[in-house]
Protein backbone atom coordinates (compact mmCIF):
# COMPACT_ATOMS: atom_id res chain seq x y z
CA UNK A 1 0.00 0.00 0.00
CA UNK A 2 1.38 3.59 -0.39
CA UNK A 3 1.15 4.73 2.92
CA UNK A 4 2.61 8.29 1.64
CA UNK A 5 0.16 8.73 -0.82
CA UNK A 6 -3.10 7.43 2.10
CA UNK A 7 -1.77 9.97 4.72
CA UNK A 8 -1.37 12.98 2.24
CA UNK A 9 -4.87 12.76 1.29
CA UNK A 10 -5.86 12.80 4.75
CA UNK A 11 -3.57 16.02 5.79
CA UNK A 12 -5.25 19.43 5.78
CA UNK A 13 -2.63 21.33 4.79
CA UNK A 14 -3.17 24.95 3.12
CA UNK A 15 -1.72 25.88 0.01
CA UNK A 16 0.25 22.01 -0.86
CA UNK A 17 -1.36 19.28 -3.28
CA UNK A 18 -1.48 15.94 -2.23
CA UNK A 19 1.35 15.52 -4.45
CA UNK A 20 3.44 17.64 -2.90
CA UNK A 21 2.59 16.66 0.54
CA UNK A 22 3.35 13.00 -0.28
CA UNK A 23 6.68 13.86 -1.79
CA UNK A 24 7.32 16.04 1.19
CA UNK A 25 6.90 12.76 3.50
CA UNK A 26 10.66 11.24 4.39
CA UNK A 27 11.61 8.56 6.83
CA UNK A 28 12.15 10.11 10.77
CA UNK A 29 15.46 9.61 11.97
CA UNK A 30 14.55 6.47 14.26
CA UNK A 31 11.19 4.57 13.42
CA UNK A 32 10.63 5.11 17.46
CA UNK A 33 10.09 8.51 16.12
CA UNK A 34 7.30 6.90 13.39
CA UNK A 35 7.47 5.58 10.04
CA UNK A 36 6.87 8.79 8.08
CA UNK A 37 7.28 12.67 9.06
CA UNK A 38 5.68 15.85 7.65
CA UNK A 39 8.49 18.74 7.83
CA UNK A 40 6.21 22.16 8.59
CA UNK A 41 8.74 24.76 7.80
CA UNK A 42 7.37 25.07 4.34
CA UNK A 43 4.11 26.17 5.62
CA UNK A 44 4.83 28.97 8.20
CA UNK A 45 4.70 31.39 5.64
CA UNK A 46 1.16 30.05 4.21
CA UNK A 47 -0.66 29.15 7.19
CA UNK A 48 1.91 32.52 9.33
CA UNK A 49 2.71 30.77 12.80
CA UNK A 50 5.45 29.05 13.79
CA UNK A 51 6.17 25.46 12.46
CA UNK A 52 6.13 23.76 15.86
CA UNK A 53 2.65 25.57 15.77
CA UNK A 54 1.57 24.61 12.37
CA UNK A 55 2.85 20.64 13.36
CA UNK A 56 0.45 20.66 16.63
CA UNK A 57 -2.48 21.86 14.56
CA UNK A 58 -2.21 18.92 11.76
CA UNK A 59 -1.26 16.19 14.03
CA UNK A 60 -5.07 17.14 16.05
CA UNK A 61 -6.52 17.45 13.34
CA UNK A 62 -5.75 14.10 11.45
CA UNK A 63 -8.84 11.69 11.66
CA UNK A 64 -8.08 8.90 12.95
CA UNK A 65 -8.37 5.64 10.98
CA UNK A 66 -6.98 2.00 11.25
CA UNK A 67 -3.85 2.19 9.13
CA UNK A 68 -2.00 5.29 11.16
CA UNK A 69 -2.18 4.25 14.47
CA UNK A 70 -0.44 7.07 16.19
CA UNK A 71 -0.06 10.86 15.20
CA UNK A 72 1.96 13.01 17.27
CA UNK A 73 3.93 16.65 16.35
CA UNK A 74 7.92 16.73 17.97
CA UNK A 75 9.67 20.28 17.06
CA UNK A 76 7.87 21.15 13.92
CA UNK A 77 7.33 17.81 12.42
CA UNK A 78 4.33 15.48 12.28
CA UNK A 79 5.41 12.02 12.90
CA UNK A 80 2.97 9.53 11.43
CA UNK A 81 3.31 5.29 12.50
CA UNK A 82 1.44 2.60 10.73
CA UNK A 83 -0.02 0.36 12.38
CA UNK A 84 2.18 -2.50 12.84
CA UNK A 85 -0.38 -5.34 12.33
CA UNK A 86 -2.15 -3.77 9.50
CA UNK A 87 1.18 -2.85 7.96
CA UNK A 88 2.46 -6.65 8.24
CA UNK A 89 -0.88 -7.96 6.86
CA UNK A 90 -0.94 -6.29 3.92
CA UNK A 91 2.36 -6.51 2.91
CA UNK A 92 2.56 -10.16 2.84
CA UNK A 93 -0.51 -11.05 1.41
CA UNK A 94 0.32 -9.27 -1.03
CA UNK A 95 3.81 -11.09 -1.62
CA UNK A 96 1.81 -14.16 -1.74
CA UNK A 97 -0.37 -13.43 -3.94
CA UNK A 98 1.64 -12.06 -6.49
CA UNK A 99 4.88 -14.59 -6.11
CA UNK A 100 6.92 -14.34 -8.88
CA UNK A 101 5.48 -11.06 -10.25
CA UNK A 102 6.15 -9.30 -6.47
CA UNK A 103 7.75 -6.18 -7.50
CA UNK A 104 6.52 -6.14 -11.07
CA UNK A 105 4.72 -3.51 -13.06
CA UNK A 106 2.99 -1.92 -16.10
CA UNK A 107 5.03 1.32 -15.84
CA UNK A 108 6.43 0.81 -18.91
CA UNK A 109 4.15 -0.79 -21.01
CA UNK A 110 4.17 0.44 -25.09
CA UNK A 111 7.75 1.87 -23.86
CA UNK A 112 10.46 -0.04 -26.26
CA UNK A 113 14.24 0.36 -24.45
CA UNK A 114 16.95 -0.65 -26.73
CA UNK A 115 19.97 -2.01 -24.90
CA UNK A 116 23.23 -2.17 -26.22
CA UNK A 117 25.87 -4.82 -24.11
CA UNK A 118 28.20 -7.40 -24.28
CA UNK A 119 29.40 -6.54 -27.48
CA UNK A 120 32.40 -9.10 -28.07
CA UNK A 121 34.71 -9.06 -30.65
CA UNK A 122 34.72 -11.96 -33.15
CA UNK A 123 37.93 -13.72 -33.15
CA UNK A 124 38.98 -12.91 -29.66
CA UNK A 125 39.17 -14.11 -26.12
CA UNK A 126 35.66 -13.15 -23.82
CA UNK A 127 37.77 -11.93 -21.16
CA UNK A 128 36.76 -11.10 -17.67
CA UNK A 129 37.07 -7.63 -18.66
CA UNK A 130 33.42 -7.98 -20.76
CA UNK A 131 32.00 -9.12 -17.19
CA UNK A 132 30.44 -5.82 -16.46
CA UNK A 133 28.62 -4.94 -19.68
CA UNK A 134 27.38 -8.07 -20.04
CA UNK A 135 25.99 -9.07 -16.38
CA UNK A 136 25.04 -5.49 -16.07
CA UNK A 137 23.08 -5.03 -19.46
CA UNK A 138 21.31 -8.46 -18.87
CA UNK A 139 20.13 -7.41 -15.01
CA UNK A 140 18.35 -4.32 -17.02
CA UNK A 141 17.19 -6.14 -19.68
CA UNK A 142 15.68 -8.07 -17.15
CA UNK A 143 14.42 -5.64 -15.01
CA UNK A 144 12.79 -3.63 -18.00
CA UNK A 145 10.87 -6.42 -19.35
CA UNK A 146 9.67 -6.96 -15.13
CA UNK A 147 8.66 -3.34 -15.18
CA UNK A 148 6.60 -3.75 -18.32
CA UNK A 149 8.88 -2.33 -21.15
CA UNK A 150 9.56 -3.93 -24.11
CA UNK A 151 13.63 -4.14 -24.25
CA UNK A 152 15.61 -5.48 -27.42
CA UNK A 153 18.89 -7.21 -26.35
CA UNK A 154 21.61 -6.05 -28.29
CA UNK A 155 25.25 -7.87 -29.14
CA UNK A 156 26.58 -5.14 -31.16
CA UNK A 157 29.74 -7.60 -31.92
CA UNK A 158 32.62 -6.51 -33.13
CA UNK A 159 33.41 -8.15 -36.73
CA UNK A 160 34.70 -4.59 -38.87
CA UNK A 161 38.11 -3.73 -38.70
CA UNK A 162 41.84 -4.82 -40.29
CA UNK A 163 42.28 -6.79 -37.66
CA UNK A 164 40.61 -9.66 -39.33
CA UNK A 165 42.94 -8.48 -41.76
CA UNK A 166 45.26 -9.88 -39.40
CA UNK A 167 43.67 -13.25 -38.43
CA UNK A 168 44.12 -13.79 -42.20
CA UNK A 169 47.49 -13.31 -42.52
CA UNK A 170 48.38 -15.66 -39.24
CA UNK A 171 46.06 -18.44 -40.02
CA UNK A 172 47.39 -18.98 -43.30
CA UNK A 173 50.44 -18.55 -42.32
CA UNK A 174 50.85 -20.31 -39.41
CA UNK A 175 47.55 -21.95 -38.83
CA UNK A 176 45.36 -24.89 -40.19
CA UNK A 177 41.58 -26.40 -39.74
CA UNK A 178 43.09 -28.84 -37.25
CA UNK A 179 44.45 -26.20 -35.01
CA UNK A 180 41.25 -24.63 -35.02
CA UNK A 181 38.90 -27.57 -34.40
CA UNK A 182 41.01 -28.89 -31.43
CA UNK A 183 42.15 -25.14 -29.50
CA UNK A 184 39.25 -23.38 -30.60
CA UNK A 185 39.22 -19.53 -29.93
CA UNK A 186 41.98 -19.86 -27.84
CA UNK A 187 44.20 -21.05 -30.58
CA UNK A 188 42.74 -18.32 -32.98
CA UNK A 189 43.84 -15.79 -29.97
CA UNK A 190 47.30 -17.29 -30.05
CA UNK A 191 47.53 -16.79 -33.34
CA UNK A 192 46.52 -13.11 -33.39
CA UNK A 193 48.87 -12.59 -30.65
CA UNK A 194 51.70 -14.41 -32.98
CA UNK A 195 50.70 -12.14 -35.90
CA UNK A 196 51.78 -8.91 -33.43
CA UNK A 197 54.87 -10.51 -32.30
CA UNK A 198 56.17 -10.88 -35.75
CA UNK A 199 55.08 -7.83 -37.00
CA UNK A 200 57.39 -6.13 -34.86
CA UNK A 201 60.37 -7.69 -36.68
CA UNK A 202 58.53 -7.60 -39.91
CA UNK A 203 56.57 -4.17 -41.05
CA UNK A 204 54.78 -5.83 -44.13
CA UNK A 205 53.21 -7.95 -42.31
CA UNK A 206 51.03 -4.89 -41.43
CA UNK A 207 50.56 -4.15 -45.08
CA UNK A 208 49.37 -7.48 -46.02
CA UNK A 209 46.95 -7.57 -43.37
CA UNK A 210 45.47 -4.46 -44.85
CA UNK A 211 45.03 -5.63 -48.00
CA UNK A 212 43.40 -9.17 -46.88
CA UNK A 213 40.86 -6.80 -44.68
CA UNK A 214 40.38 -4.66 -48.00
CA UNK A 215 39.65 -8.46 -49.72
CA UNK A 216 36.77 -8.68 -46.78
CA UNK A 217 35.24 -5.37 -47.81
CA UNK A 218 35.23 -6.25 -51.91
CA UNK A 219 33.93 -9.92 -50.62
CA UNK A 220 36.64 -11.87 -51.89
CA UNK A 221 35.38 -15.57 -51.63
CA UNK A 222 38.43 -16.81 -49.94
CA UNK A 223 38.71 -14.05 -47.32
CA UNK A 224 34.73 -13.67 -46.16
CA UNK A 225 35.12 -17.66 -45.94
CA UNK A 226 37.40 -17.69 -43.44
CA UNK A 227 35.85 -14.42 -41.55
CA UNK A 228 32.88 -16.21 -41.34
CA UNK A 229 34.63 -19.39 -39.96
CA UNK A 230 36.00 -17.27 -37.33
CA UNK A 231 32.83 -15.61 -36.51
CA UNK A 232 31.15 -19.02 -36.61
CA UNK A 233 33.52 -20.21 -34.30
CA UNK A 234 33.54 -17.30 -31.44
CA UNK A 235 29.60 -17.29 -31.48
CA UNK A 236 29.71 -20.87 -30.46
CA UNK A 237 32.48 -20.54 -27.88
CA UNK A 238 30.79 -17.43 -26.67
CA UNK A 239 27.24 -18.84 -26.62
CA UNK A 240 28.05 -21.73 -23.70
CA UNK A 241 29.15 -18.55 -21.32
CA UNK A 242 25.87 -17.05 -22.02
CA UNK A 243 24.13 -19.62 -21.51
CA UNK A 244 25.85 -20.01 -18.34
CA UNK A 245 24.98 -16.68 -17.11
CA UNK A 246 21.41 -16.57 -18.15
CA UNK A 247 22.27 -13.89 -20.51
CA UNK A 248 20.13 -13.50 -24.25
CA UNK A 249 19.81 -11.42 -27.01
CA UNK A 250 16.97 -10.38 -29.55
CA UNK A 251 20.11 -8.55 -32.02
CA UNK A 252 23.57 -10.09 -32.95
CA UNK A 253 24.00 -7.02 -35.56
CA UNK A 254 27.39 -5.77 -35.49
CA UNK A 255 29.70 -3.24 -36.51
CA UNK A 256 29.74 -5.13 -39.98
CA UNK A 257 25.89 -4.98 -40.59
CA UNK A 258 26.33 -1.01 -40.81
CA UNK A 259 29.01 -1.09 -43.30
CA UNK A 260 25.54 -0.06 -46.59
CA UNK A 261 24.27 2.29 -43.65
CA UNK A 262 26.95 4.12 -43.51
CA UNK A 263 26.88 6.58 -46.80
CA UNK A 264 23.65 8.28 -46.03
CA UNK A 265 24.53 9.10 -42.75
CA UNK A 266 27.72 11.24 -44.50
CA UNK A 267 25.43 12.34 -47.39
CA UNK A 268 23.04 13.98 -44.59
CA UNK A 269 26.00 15.69 -42.52
CA UNK A 270 27.57 16.96 -45.89
CA UNK A 271 23.51 18.36 -47.25
CA UNK A 272 22.99 20.06 -43.53
CA UNK A 273 26.49 21.60 -43.67
CA UNK A 274 28.04 19.87 -40.84
CA UNK A 275 30.85 18.15 -42.54
CA UNK A 276 34.45 19.96 -42.82
CA UNK A 277 37.54 18.65 -43.89
CA UNK A 278 40.73 18.81 -41.16
CA UNK A 279 43.81 17.55 -41.92
CA UNK A 280 42.56 15.68 -44.80
CA UNK A 281 39.59 13.44 -42.51
CA UNK A 282 35.62 14.59 -42.86
CA UNK A 283 34.83 15.59 -38.75
CA UNK A 284 32.34 17.45 -37.07
CA UNK A 285 33.59 20.76 -35.41
CA UNK A 286 32.67 20.45 -31.63
CA UNK A 287 34.93 22.99 -30.44
CA UNK A 288 31.77 25.32 -28.75
CA UNK A 289 30.51 22.13 -27.25
CA UNK A 290 33.55 21.38 -25.23
CA UNK A 291 34.24 18.53 -26.87
CA UNK A 292 37.23 17.82 -30.05
CA UNK A 293 36.02 17.41 -33.37
CA UNK A 294 34.50 13.98 -33.83
CA UNK A 295 36.05 12.64 -36.87
CA UNK A 296 33.45 10.67 -39.29
CA UNK A 297 35.92 9.99 -42.47
CA UNK A 298 39.59 9.28 -41.95
CA UNK A 299 41.75 10.88 -44.76
CA UNK A 300 42.24 7.59 -46.31
CA UNK A 301 37.87 7.73 -46.53
CA UNK A 302 37.60 4.85 -44.20
CA UNK A 303 35.19 4.90 -41.26
CA UNK A 304 35.63 5.12 -37.49
CA UNK A 305 33.56 3.88 -34.72
CA UNK A 306 31.39 6.92 -34.75
CA UNK A 307 30.40 6.42 -37.97
CA UNK A 308 29.47 3.08 -37.50
CA UNK A 309 27.61 4.34 -33.76
CA UNK A 310 25.48 7.21 -35.32
CA UNK A 311 24.22 4.71 -38.00
CA UNK A 312 23.37 2.09 -35.78
CA UNK A 313 21.39 5.06 -33.54
CA UNK A 314 19.71 5.95 -37.24
CA UNK A 315 18.93 2.58 -37.59
CA UNK A 316 17.53 1.50 -34.13
CA UNK A 317 14.80 4.12 -34.21
CA UNK A 318 13.90 3.61 -37.45
CA UNK A 319 13.34 -0.41 -37.06
CA UNK A 320 12.15 -0.13 -33.22
CA UNK A 321 11.35 2.81 -32.30
CA UNK A 322 12.87 2.95 -28.95
CA UNK A 323 11.28 5.01 -25.80
CA UNK A 324 15.38 4.87 -25.02
CA UNK A 325 18.43 3.28 -26.14
CA UNK A 326 20.88 2.73 -23.92
CA UNK A 327 24.76 1.41 -24.17
CA UNK A 328 26.53 -0.29 -21.68
CA UNK A 329 30.07 0.31 -22.03
CA UNK A 330 33.07 1.02 -20.42
CA UNK A 331 33.94 4.87 -18.99
CA UNK A 332 36.97 5.14 -21.13
CA UNK A 333 34.46 6.01 -24.08
CA UNK A 334 32.73 8.91 -22.38
CA UNK A 335 33.58 11.02 -24.85
CA UNK A 336 33.14 9.41 -27.69
CA UNK A 337 29.19 8.71 -26.44
CA UNK A 338 29.63 12.68 -25.77
CA UNK A 339 30.56 13.18 -29.58
CA UNK A 340 28.39 10.79 -31.28
CA UNK A 341 24.94 11.88 -29.02
CA UNK A 342 25.96 15.76 -29.85
CA UNK A 343 25.99 14.74 -33.54
CA UNK A 344 22.64 13.04 -33.39
CA UNK A 345 21.36 16.43 -31.97
CA UNK A 346 23.21 18.41 -34.54
CA UNK A 347 21.55 16.52 -37.27
CA UNK A 348 17.62 17.47 -35.93
CA UNK A 349 17.37 13.99 -34.26
CA UNK A 350 14.98 14.67 -31.35
CA UNK A 351 15.55 11.21 -30.40
CA UNK A 352 19.15 12.20 -29.45
CA UNK A 353 17.86 13.14 -26.14
CA UNK A 354 16.78 9.66 -25.67
CA UNK A 355 19.97 7.98 -25.91
CA UNK A 356 22.03 7.00 -23.01
CA UNK A 357 25.63 6.15 -22.00
CA UNK A 358 25.36 3.44 -19.20
CA UNK A 359 29.12 3.84 -18.26
CA UNK A 360 31.26 1.25 -15.86
CA UNK A 361 34.01 0.72 -14.17
CA UNK A 362 36.82 -2.03 -14.92
CA UNK A 363 37.12 -5.86 -13.60
CA UNK A 364 40.44 -6.96 -13.12
CA UNK A 365 41.64 -9.53 -11.71
CA UNK A 366 44.06 -9.27 -8.33
CA UNK A 367 47.16 -9.86 -10.31
CA UNK A 368 46.87 -7.07 -12.75
CA UNK A 369 45.56 -5.96 -16.04
CA UNK A 370 45.42 -7.63 -19.39
CA UNK A 371 46.26 -7.16 -23.14
CA UNK A 372 44.76 -8.78 -26.03
CA UNK A 373 47.72 -8.31 -28.17
CA UNK A 374 50.37 -9.80 -25.60
CA UNK A 375 48.44 -12.32 -24.65
CA UNK A 376 47.90 -11.38 -21.09
CA UNK A 377 44.17 -12.58 -20.78
CA UNK A 378 42.16 -13.85 -18.18
CA UNK A 379 38.53 -16.04 -19.80
CA UNK A 380 35.66 -15.25 -18.05
CA UNK A 381 35.15 -19.23 -18.77
CA UNK A 382 38.18 -20.24 -16.56
CA UNK A 383 37.05 -17.67 -13.60
CA UNK A 384 33.23 -18.99 -13.83
CA UNK A 385 34.60 -22.73 -13.85
CA UNK A 386 37.61 -21.66 -10.90
CA UNK A 387 34.31 -20.14 -9.01
CA UNK A 388 32.49 -23.01 -9.57
CA UNK A 389 35.32 -25.83 -8.81
CA UNK A 390 35.68 -23.67 -5.30
CA UNK A 391 31.85 -23.74 -4.48
CA UNK A 392 32.00 -27.20 -5.08
CA UNK A 393 34.54 -27.65 -2.53
CA UNK A 394 33.01 -25.70 0.20
CA UNK A 395 29.99 -27.16 0.01
CA UNK A 396 31.29 -30.94 -0.18
CA UNK A 397 33.33 -29.93 2.91
CA UNK A 398 30.37 -28.21 5.26
CA UNK A 399 27.47 -30.70 3.48
CA UNK A 400 29.02 -33.92 2.26
CA UNK A 401 25.69 -36.08 1.96
CA UNK A 402 24.07 -32.83 0.08
CA UNK A 403 22.41 -34.65 -3.24
CA UNK A 404 23.47 -32.56 -6.57
CA UNK A 405 26.41 -31.00 -5.13
CA UNK A 406 27.75 -30.09 -9.09
CA UNK A 407 24.71 -28.63 -9.69
CA UNK A 408 24.01 -26.55 -6.78
CA UNK A 409 28.14 -25.53 -6.99
CA UNK A 410 27.45 -24.55 -10.80
CA UNK A 411 24.34 -22.36 -9.27
CA UNK A 412 26.56 -20.73 -6.10
CA UNK A 413 29.74 -20.53 -8.60
CA UNK A 414 27.85 -18.71 -11.21
CA UNK A 415 25.72 -16.45 -9.10
CA UNK A 416 29.17 -15.42 -7.15
CA UNK A 417 30.56 -14.24 -10.30
CA UNK A 418 27.33 -12.45 -11.57
CA UNK A 419 27.24 -10.96 -7.60
CA UNK A 420 31.08 -9.83 -7.96
CA UNK A 421 30.24 -7.93 -10.94
CA UNK A 422 27.36 -5.81 -9.52
CA UNK A 423 27.09 -5.49 -5.87
CA UNK A 424 28.86 -2.27 -6.26
CA UNK A 425 27.84 0.58 -8.14
CA UNK A 426 28.57 0.42 -11.53
CA UNK A 427 30.99 3.46 -11.85
CA UNK A 428 33.75 1.72 -9.95
CA UNK A 429 36.45 -0.46 -10.56
CA UNK A 430 36.29 -3.67 -9.24
CA UNK A 431 39.01 -6.27 -8.27
CA UNK A 432 37.86 -9.95 -8.59
CA UNK A 433 38.46 -11.98 -5.79
CA UNK A 434 37.54 -15.20 -5.65
CA UNK A 435 37.61 -15.97 -1.87
CA UNK A 436 35.55 -12.66 -1.52
CA UNK A 437 32.89 -13.24 -3.87
CA UNK A 438 32.44 -16.69 -2.11
CA UNK A 439 32.25 -15.93 1.20
CA UNK A 440 28.95 -17.65 2.92
CA UNK A 441 29.17 -14.95 5.42
CA UNK A 442 29.83 -11.70 3.65
CA UNK A 443 27.78 -9.20 1.13
CA UNK A 444 27.65 -11.93 -1.31
CA UNK A 445 25.17 -13.93 -3.30
CA UNK A 446 26.58 -17.32 -1.32
CA UNK A 447 25.36 -15.64 1.55
CA UNK A 448 21.46 -14.74 0.08
CA UNK A 449 21.33 -18.19 -1.56
CA UNK A 450 22.44 -19.72 1.72
CA UNK A 451 19.29 -17.66 3.29
CA UNK A 452 17.17 -18.83 0.54
CA UNK A 453 17.88 -22.68 1.68
CA UNK A 454 17.56 -22.18 5.41
CA UNK A 455 13.63 -20.47 4.49
CA UNK A 456 13.31 -23.46 2.11
CA UNK A 457 14.51 -25.66 4.92
CA UNK A 458 11.54 -24.48 7.30
CA UNK A 459 8.94 -23.79 4.95
CA UNK A 460 9.73 -27.83 4.13
CA UNK A 461 9.36 -28.75 7.97
CA UNK A 462 6.54 -26.18 8.99
CA UNK A 463 4.71 -26.30 5.85
CA UNK A 464 2.95 -22.77 3.86
CA UNK A 465 0.50 -21.47 5.67
CA UNK A 466 -2.71 -21.19 3.56
CA UNK A 467 -3.94 -18.83 6.11
CA UNK A 468 -2.78 -16.40 9.00
CA UNK A 469 -4.14 -14.06 11.12
CA UNK A 470 -1.60 -11.23 12.68
CA UNK A 471 -1.37 -9.94 16.20
CA UNK A 472 1.28 -8.07 18.21
CA UNK A 473 4.06 -7.41 15.56
CA UNK A 474 7.51 -7.69 17.09
CA UNK A 475 10.75 -5.41 16.07
CA UNK A 476 12.37 -8.53 14.00
CA UNK A 477 9.57 -9.14 12.44
CA UNK A 478 8.38 -5.62 11.44
CA UNK A 479 11.81 -4.89 10.43
CA UNK A 480 11.60 -7.68 7.99
CA UNK A 481 7.75 -6.44 6.50
CA UNK A 482 9.32 -3.16 5.84
CA UNK A 483 11.92 -4.46 3.89
CA UNK A 484 9.96 -6.75 1.99
CA UNK A 485 7.31 -3.80 1.42
CA UNK A 486 10.69 -1.43 -0.18
CA UNK A 487 11.29 -4.12 -3.36
CA UNK A 488 8.62 -2.24 -5.37
CA UNK A 489 10.22 1.07 -4.76
CA UNK A 490 13.72 -0.36 -5.24
CA UNK A 491 13.56 -1.83 -8.58
CA UNK A 492 11.74 1.29 -9.64
CA UNK A 493 15.24 3.25 -8.41
CA UNK A 494 17.23 0.80 -9.67
CA UNK A 495 15.86 1.31 -13.22
CA UNK A 496 15.59 4.88 -12.64
CA UNK A 497 19.34 5.37 -12.36
CA UNK A 498 20.58 2.00 -14.25
CA UNK A 499 21.75 0.60 -11.11
CA UNK A 500 21.34 -3.11 -10.82
CA UNK A 501 23.59 -2.38 -7.22
CA UNK A 502 20.42 -1.59 -5.87
CA UNK A 503 18.49 -5.00 -6.23
CA UNK A 504 22.29 -6.68 -5.20
CA UNK A 505 21.85 -4.48 -2.03
CA UNK A 506 18.57 -5.21 -1.09
CA UNK A 507 18.81 -8.89 -1.25
CA UNK A 508 21.75 -8.77 1.33
CA UNK A 509 19.73 -6.44 3.78
CA UNK A 510 16.39 -8.53 3.76
CA UNK A 511 18.99 -11.57 3.75
CA UNK A 512 20.70 -10.06 6.94
CA UNK A 513 17.10 -9.20 8.26
CA UNK A 514 15.84 -12.91 7.98
CA UNK A 515 18.68 -14.34 9.16
CA UNK A 516 17.78 -12.02 12.66
CA UNK A 517 14.59 -12.79 12.75
CA UNK A 518 15.40 -16.21 12.37
CA UNK A 519 17.83 -16.42 15.47
CA UNK A 520 15.68 -14.43 17.95
CA UNK A 521 12.19 -15.71 17.08
CA UNK A 522 10.80 -19.09 17.34
CA UNK A 523 9.18 -20.01 13.69
CA UNK A 524 8.24 -23.83 14.11
CA UNK A 525 7.98 -23.33 18.03
CA UNK A 526 6.13 -20.63 18.06
CA UNK A 527 2.64 -20.47 19.57
CA UNK A 528 -0.90 -21.34 17.28
CA UNK A 529 -1.57 -18.31 15.02
CA UNK A 530 1.57 -16.77 15.52
CA UNK A 531 3.13 -19.74 13.67
CA UNK A 532 1.31 -19.43 10.79
CA UNK A 533 2.06 -15.68 10.76
CA UNK A 534 5.72 -16.46 11.04
CA UNK A 535 5.91 -18.94 8.28
CA UNK A 536 3.95 -17.21 6.04
CA UNK A 537 6.59 -14.37 6.26
CA UNK A 538 9.45 -16.89 5.74
CA UNK A 539 7.85 -17.93 2.56
CA UNK A 540 7.11 -13.97 1.68
CA UNK A 541 10.92 -13.29 1.85
CA UNK A 542 12.03 -16.53 -0.09
CA UNK A 543 9.95 -15.29 -2.76
CA UNK A 544 11.26 -11.67 -2.37
CA UNK A 545 14.75 -13.03 -2.33
CA UNK A 546 14.21 -15.15 -5.29
CA UNK A 547 12.77 -12.77 -7.81
CA UNK A 548 15.40 -10.49 -6.58
CA UNK A 549 17.95 -12.77 -7.74
CA UNK A 550 16.41 -13.64 -10.73
CA UNK A 551 16.49 -10.09 -11.90
CA UNK A 552 20.04 -9.98 -11.38
CA UNK A 553 20.68 -13.66 -13.51
CA UNK A 554 21.24 -15.77 -10.22
CA UNK A 555 19.54 -19.15 -9.62
CA UNK A 556 18.57 -20.28 -5.88
CA UNK A 557 19.18 -23.27 -5.12
CA UNK A 558 16.55 -25.73 -2.56
CA UNK A 559 19.45 -27.26 -0.44
CA UNK A 560 23.08 -25.80 0.24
Amino acid sequence: MDFKRHIAARVRAEGLTEEEIAAMLAAPPTSEMGDFALPCFRLAKTMRKAPALIAEQLAANYPADEIVSEVSAVNGYVNFKIDRAFWARQTVQKVLAERERYGASDEGKGKTVCIDYSSVNIAKPFHIGHLSTTVLGSALYKLHRFLGYTPVGINHLGDYGTQFGKLIVAYTRWGSAKLLEEGGLRALNELYVRFHAEAEKDESLNDEARAQFKKIEQGDPDAVALFEKFKELTLREVGKVYDLLDVHFDSWAGESFYNDKMQPVVDELREKGLLIESEGAQVVDLEQYGMPPCIILRSDGASLYATRDIAAACYRKQTYDFYKCLYVVAYQQNLHFRQVFKVLELMGKPWAKDLVHVAYGMVSLEDGAMSTRKGKVVYLEDVIAKCVEKALSIIAEKNPSLENKEEIAKTVGVGAVIFGALYNNKIKDITFSYDKVLNFEGETSCYVQYTCARAASVLAKGGNAASFEVGQVCPQEFELVKKLDEFPATLHDALEKYEPCFIARYAVDLAQLFNKFYFDCSILGAEEGRREFRLALTEATLIALGNALGLLGIGVPEKM
